[in-house]
């Protein structure tokens, strides 16, 4: 972390302090911090500012840089940066600068947290206090360095596989800035210690308890009340990080270690990662709905809902429809941003299971989203699908249709051939994620209120993980980890949810169970599809090392006579090249920032850069 990055971290912390202590120099400074132990508000801004810094998004971006998506924005940054200004010195995957300050905020929270006065009149909410927030702490550490790995981790010209500087200490004007990279493995071992340390600290989930009973015997014995632990550990700290969540970056960091671009020199195996995956999800139920959750406008609209499927999400958003002014097909006043691709579209099986390429499929290149599963109409707005009592028209043609809402007709503004500047590239909108009940109707001047959640981590991911690591360990149907689900069960349960083999038994499911090669390739296909869009896609190809330059498809359909009605059989499908990716094999491992390698020289780069 570069000098001023420090400064500005401290200099942050006088941010809590009186306007004229601002105006006293470094006197008044080293004296705000010396006392910074009676002032639990002013240190307990540092642990906010670590959280501040969580690396998460909450709209749909990084897709548009993979085979999943493109987008109708000429300058956007991740558009630019697949088509070849990816460099150590432009990097919007980078996670270097958030994530080590993240890191130093955590770091200087830790080293003052024994010592702060957080509730002097009652020892056990004393000790309730520290270990609540030192467990937050420690959780957050290992979120950011499994970011930092996850995004620069690769192997440098001297053959090693590095991950970035390791800082258990916070960093002051006397620190040795000239740090080199840790190994990937000694990251992964740092990574795990924190989140053991965080789990022994923080509770399952935050929750009031009902019954001093229930208790741990160790506030227990320090003369701990209910009021007291409910106070510290209840309602009124959730979203906040908790033993659930650390397991669940335990596990997440495992997986990365196992996968094929790291796990030569990682330190952890397939059988390691599906050990720690299946203690996250040992007492978890499979949500039936977990595939569709952000259709539940019930829950949604409320900031206390609990969804199954989320393990940890963002705050409730309330008021903000950004997601659906810049992804709704523009008959809809949308902007129409994020394009699916046909490759995605083509990775979706037909209802009974078997791969569109399958000549078992029964899939018509005539009728193409017949019969298809059913995920592809709940993920993507396609030629002809209705949304919100709309029928989008994606083709060459004009739509007849008529939105009752907005009294127009949809005319050719949804277009793939649009002569404006919002429309599809690629013949394809998105809908996953998408609010389509959003308040009426959304207008070109205003937005309505579409509440929403945003998961940061799902169980879904998680049950996709330990299905991976299972079939990589032991093969298809063996549970080596004692969950009492092998990989089979797992892509079963979340097919079956899907609708997918309903009607036949997923035969396609039994013949992969016969094969482990197959099976890891319908478990990536899974993964590709229950978490498109949610910034997964270009992190999963890079581990998987799998070419990050597949040129991005779609496609273009037009009648073959316009006075003949809009039904498959007068229609023509012709797959078109929208994009194409110029990634280099080398940047399957993301860089160093320019600056930081240039002004450090005990760092290395990543060999290519």
């Amino acid at each position: 972390m570069k000098k001023k990055n420090i400064i500005y971290c401290l200099t942050a912390l006088l941010a809590f302090s009186s306007c004229e202590d601002m105006f006293e120099p470094a006197k008044e400074n080293t004296r705000q911090l010396e006392t910074l132990t009676q002032e639990s508000n002013y240190i307990y801004g540092l642990l906010i500012n670590a959280y501040n810094h969580l690396p998460y998004k909450t709209t749909t971006t990084t897709d548009v840089a993979t085979d999943d998506a493109a987008t109708n924005v000429s300058g956007d940054t991740y558009k630019r940066m697949a088509t070849g200004e990816w460099r150590s010195d432009n990097d919007p995957m980078s996670q270097w600068n958030a994530c080590k300050e993240g890191v130093q905020y955590a770091n200087l929270f830790l080293r003052y947290v024994n010592d702060v006065k957080w509730a002097p009149s009652a020892v056990s909410k004393q000790q309730m206090y520290i270990d609540r927030l030192t467990g937050e702490a420690l959780g957050l550490r290992a979120i950011f360095y499994y970011h930092l790995i996850q995004a620069h981790g690769g192997y440098a010209e001297d053959g090693v596989l590095y991950g970035v500087p390791l800082l258990t200490e916070p960093e002051d004007m006397s620190s040795n800035y000239n740090q080199p990279r840790a190994t990937f493995a000694d990251c992964v071992k740092q990574i795990f210690t924190d989140c053991d340390a965080a789990a022994k600290l923080l509770p399952a989930q935050y929750k009031d308890l009902a019954d001093e009973e229930d208790i741990p015997q160790k506030y227990k014995d320090l003369g701990a009340q209910l009021s007291g632990y409910n106070y510290v550990f209840g309602n009124m700290a959730r979203n906040l990080v908790t033993a659930k969540v650390v397991q669940a970056v335990k596990a997440q960091t495992a997986l990365l270690a196992a996968s094929p671009a790291f796990r030569a020199q990682s330190g952890v195996t397939s059988a390691e990662a599906a050990k720690i995956c299946a203690e996250v999800l040992k007492d978890v139920e499979f949500d039936p709905e977990g595939n569709i959750w952000y259709k539940n406008g019930e829950k949604l609209a409320s900031s206390t809902s609990v969804i199954p499927e989320i393990l940890w999400r963002a705050d409730w958003d309330k008021g903000s429809s950004s997601q659906e002014v810049d992804n709704f097909p523009p008959s809809l006043w949308g902007s129409g941003k994020v394009n699916p691709s046909q490759n995605l579209v083509d990775a979706f099986p037909m209802a009974n299971g078997y791969p569109i390429s399958d000549a078992r499929s029964g899939y018509d290149k005539q009728d193409p989203y017949a019969n298809r599963d059913p995920r592809l109409s709940d993920d993507v707005i396609y030629n002809g699908a209705t949304f919100k009592e709309v029928e989008i028209v994606t083709g060459t043609y004009a739509s007849s249709s008529e939105s009752a809402d907005h009294k127009i007709k949809a005319g050719n503004k949804d277009n793939i051939n649009n002569t404006g500047t919002q429309h599809t590239v690629t013949g394809y909108y998105l809908k996953k994620l998408l609010r389509e009940d959003a308040g009426g109707s959304l207008t070109s001047t205003s937005a309505a209120n579409a509440p929403h959640i945003y998961p940061r981590i799902r169980y879904t991911e998680l049950f996709l993980a330990y299905a991976e690591a299972a079939n990589d360990a032991w093969g298809p149907k063996v549970d080596g980890a004692g969950l009492g689900l092998s990989a089979y069960d797992v892509i079963k349960m979340i097919r079956q949810r899907a609708g997918i083999g309903v009607d036949n038994g997923d035969p396609y499911l039994e013949e992969c169970a016969g094969s482990q090669d197959k099976m890891t390739e319908l478990i990536r296909n899974e993964r590709r599809i229950e978490l498109c869009f949610e910034n997964k896609r270009f992190w999963d190809i890079r581990r998987w090392q799998l070419p990050l330059d597949e040129t991005v498809k779609g496609v273009q359909i037009d009648k073959i006579d316009e006075n003949l009605e809009a039904v498959p059989e007068n229609l023509t499908y012709t797959f078109i090249n929208v994009e194409t990716r110029p990634y280099e094999p080398y940047q399957n491992f993301g860089p160093i920032p320019y600056t930081e390698v240039r002004n450090w020289n005990a760092l290395k780069q990543n060999k290519g850069w």
